[in-house]
């Protein structure tokens, strides 16, 4: 990496997993309707480092890329296949996150569209879906705008805090 501001989109690697991290913990604490996890129960995890490391190392079956601007990491994007020989055809698009300061700027847009052009080299993979926030229209609206359609909603998806939270599922066809 350079430490000019040109944007730079990898799939990213253990080598990252510090970066990764802070950025993960950061959407967690501004951002915790979107994301499954929590804060706290990431944090009570003592092998922290090697769990990203591990879970940056990519496989054929899951990898995630990041957007840089020079060598800081600004948005990332997961990508998992289904396991069972009946799902295959599908992945799912996890773990979206673009840093407050990058939002608007197309950062994510151009992210998620490496991600599906990587994805169309899958063999066999047929469609990409995922879960977000009904009330995200932001992130609703970036979906919309490469190719996903919702084809349902989830009532009080999920409860943090005791606020309920709808999700919108959503999926493109390769």
């Amino acid at each position: 990496m350079n430490n000019d501001k040109s944007l730079t989109i990898k799939t990213l690697s253990p080598k990252d997993a510090e970066q990764y991290i802070a950025l993960r913990l950061d959407a967690l604490k501004l951002n915790p309707e979107a994301f499954l996890t929590t804060y706290e129960e990431t944090i009570q995890d003592k092998n922290l480092l090697d769990t990203w490391k591990t879970r940056l190392t990519p496989t054929p079956s899951a990898f995630t890329m990041g957007a840089f601007i020079g060598d800081s990491l600004v948005a990332v994007a997961t990508l998992i296949r289904e396991s069972h020989v009946k799902l295959r055809h599908k992945a799912s698009l996890v773990g979206v996150y673009s840093t407050p300061a990058q939002r608007g700027k197309g950062i994510a847009k151009k992210l998620i569209s490496a991600m599906i052009e990587k994805a169309r080299e899958l063999d066999g993979l047929e469609q990409i879906n995922l879960t977000v926030a009904s009330e995200n229209m932001a992130a609703r609206q970036l979906y919309l705008s490469l190719g996903f359609q919702v084809f349902g909603t989830e009532k009080n998806a999920l409860k943090h805090n005791g606020v309920y939270s709808d999700e919108d599922y959503m999926a493109l066809a390769l």
